[in-house]
Formats: C-alpha cells, structure tokens, sequence
C-alpha cells in the first residue's frame, strides 16, 4: 500500500474541501432551468376539462396517470415528475391566460400534450418567444413541424396533412370518379384537411361541395344535408367527436349512403361509433397510428397486455375502449423517453434538443411497424398510419402501411 508523508495528506484534505465547496454544476454534474431540480421535473399542460370538446381530457388523465407509475418506480433518472393541468375549456384565450401562469407563477420546466389546434395556436409564439417547450402537442397541424420559425414546438402525430393525403390517395384509388364532399371545423384543423385534400386530388374540381362549421355550433345537421343536396358520395368528415358522431347520425338518418371517411381523431369507438349508432357506423373509414385497445386480435400482444396492466391499476374506472387513453399513455412514454435522454442537464435546450432527436423508439401500443422519429430538421415524430374501416364491431385494417 502507498503511503503519503502527513503532509501530504493534510494538502489532500484542503483539496478535498475545496471540491466539496465547487457547486455541483461547476464540477460538470446536474443542471437545471425553471422548474427542475435534484428532487423533480415540473410539466404543466392546459386541457378542455370542460366545454365543447371535454372528452379529449382523458388524454391529460391518462398521461399523469402514467407519470405516477414512473414515480412509482423511481422516477425519471431519480427525480419525480409533476404534471400540473389546467382547464383551458378549448377557448385560446383561457389556453393563453392558463399557460401563462403555468410558466410565470407555477414555473414548469416546459408544456406537454396542450390539446387542440387553435389553444396550441394561441400561445405558439408566446412558449417560442419565452424559449420554453411545446411538446407532442394533442394536435395534428402542419405549422408545429417548422424548426426554423419556431424551434420551441415539437407535434407528435401524423398531421393533418399526411393524413388527409393518405384519404386522397384512397378516394383516387377506389373511387376515381368520386364527387366528394368535405365537413369541416372551421379552424386550423378543418382547414388543414381541406388544403391537403384538394391537394391530393389535384385540384378542388372533385370536390362538389365544402361545409364548414364552428365549434360553438348546437348541430351540423344543415351542412349534412347540404353536402347530401351536393350530390357528393364520398365524403370527409374533418371533425372532432361530438360533431362527426352527429354527422354520422344524420347521413344514416336521412337515408343517404356516400363512403364516409372521419378523421383519426374522431376514430373512437365509443366516443363517436356507438353514440352514431353502430349500425350508422358500418362501412364508416378512418386511419390508425395507435392499436385499438377493443381489437380482440390483441389479447395476446405484449405492448396491449403492458397497457391493459396500466390501465387496470392506475386508471382502473376509465373505459378501456377510447382510444384517447392509448394515446395519452403514447405520448406520456414520449416524454418520459425524452427526459431519461436528458439525464442530469434538465435545461429547456437540452429537453428540446432530446425531443427532436428521437430515433427509432419503439412503444407498446404504436401499430405493429411503427417507431418515433424525428430529427432537428424535421420534428414531427410519428409520420406513418394505416387504414381501417369499422365492421360493426371492430376497426378492420386494410391495405399497406403508409409512410409519409
């Protein structure tokens, strides 16, 4: 054993002391902005906890509801998350004042999973301008993939746009003479599928007839019958729940038959199919990113038995068949994915450097083939979907994935 001369030693000790004085930072361990320290990682998110689109709160339940099984098992590299929600009623104005006090009084480390295309809209610049994250946003809009604009905002799902590319590649396909009409929510949403749709048809000629509507509107039933007296036979509902529910109702009400085709984030089976009426829904198509947790096929898949576990423990009152448990679940794994690359340096500009560097992430409950991905020129992570039509019972996938 080497021995050091006394000293020596008493000269170790003062090193010794000194080091242990230097801040940890300086000694290159933990770093942190607002809202992150040794003990916690702070997340704020604004969702409709009430008005007209409340039933896509389930998404922010459901991801704290997964948040507290990571706190269960530790945490994420040691440190507890805590996810404050606030209702924002789907109203941009309540989404800015909520979002303001989750950065300048609660002072969360960053936004998570804001629900809706317009809320996000409203504080876009604002979570930019302040150089605070907006993460996989409950919202499919084009304008979150523009890292050179806003470098702050980073989506999660297949936009809008490839999704309704991918309905235009089908309506070419199987119906190439097709007259179609298109329902939509006249806001960014609706908006942005109409733009792509027109696009992937090559032009507007095939589309006979356009019915926008609001969201503080009590029913649709008027551009139903419009787009019926269009002589349209296929038709896009762009719609969120409550109001593609009605119009699959009323198409069935009235006789009238076209191939209806709903967005995805109106593809719930007991969210819109059963309140339309099951027989209203027969033949209805949409697409599919996530698997659908009422598809009797899974209850021998890994990823669907990983969930199912969750749910039973941590959201055991939750109906287990609407999808938007699935997705908060997803998007929740996203995060947690995304804080474990940040390690100890839970900076805003290392969280935003970890999420848009996402390479081939595989989670439970992503369609069979799919992984997350993005990169810093291209942000969007989940790029790939395929389509399903509703058989009475279950959503019955067919034809290729698509990848965009």
């Amino acid at each position: 054993m080497r021995r050091f001369p006394g000293s020596r030693l008493h000269a170790l000790g003062i090193a010794l002391s000194v080091l242990a004085a230097i801040p940890a930072q300086a000694q290159g361990a933990a770093k942190y902005d607002t809202g992150a320290d040794d003990k916690t990682i702070k997340i704020g998110t604004t969702a409709p906890l009430s008005g007209p689109v409340s039933a896509f709160a389930q998404i922010a339940k459901s991801a704290e509801a997964y948040f507290r099984k990571i706190n269960d098992e530790g945490g994420v590299n040691g440190r507890r998350i805590q996810m404050i929600i606030a209702d924002d009623a789907y109203s941009p104005p309540k989404t800015v004042e909520q979002t303001r006090r989750l950065v300048e009084s609660d002072e969360v480390l960053l936004i998570f999973g804001g629900v809706g295309t317009p809320t996000n809209n409203a504080v876009h610049k604002y979570l930019n301008d302040k150089k605070v994250p907006q993460l996989f946003l409950g919202s499919g809009a084009a304008k979150w993939d523009d890292p050179k604009s806003f470098p702050w905002t980073v989506g999660w799902q297949p936009t809008y746009r490839d999704e309704a590319l991918a309905y235009s590649r089908y309506i070419r396909d199987s119906h190439p003479k097709a007259k179609v009409g298109v329902l939509y929510q006249n806001d960014d949403l609706g908006k942005d599928y109409l733009k792509a749709l027109e696009e992937g048809l090559g032009g507007s000629d095939q589309i006979v007839s356009k019915a926008p509507y609001e969201t503080t509107s009590p029913t649709i039933d008027t551009q139903i019958l419009l787009l019926k007296s269009s002589g349209a036979d296929v038709v896009l509902v762009a719609a969120t729940p409550k109001f593609a529910a009605q119009a699959i109702r009323k198409i069935g009400e009235i006789g009238w038959k076209p191939t209806t085709i709903i967005s995805n984030v109106s593809a719930s089976i007991s969210g819109v199919l059963e309140p339309a009426g099951r027989e209203n829904s027969v033949g209805v198509i949409s697409s599919q990113y996530l698997k659908d947790s009422t598809d009797p096929g899974l209850k021998d898949d890994p990823g669907y038995k990983e969930w199912l576990t969750f749910m039973e423990k941590y959201l055991p009152d939750a109906n287990k068949s609407d999808w938007l448990n699935v997705y908060g679940y997803t998007i929740a794994q996203t995060l947690v994915t995304t804080l474990k690359a940040a390690g100890n340096n839970l900076t805003r500009a290392n969280v935003i450097k970890q999420a848009t560097n996402l390479k081939d992430v595989r989670l439970p409950m992503l369609i069979n083939g799919t992984t997350v991905n993005n990169s810093p020129e291209r942000y969007t992570p989940m790029t790939s979907m395929r389509l399903i039509r509703y058989d009475g019972t279950r959503w019955v996938p067919f034809g290729d994935l698509l990848r965009n």
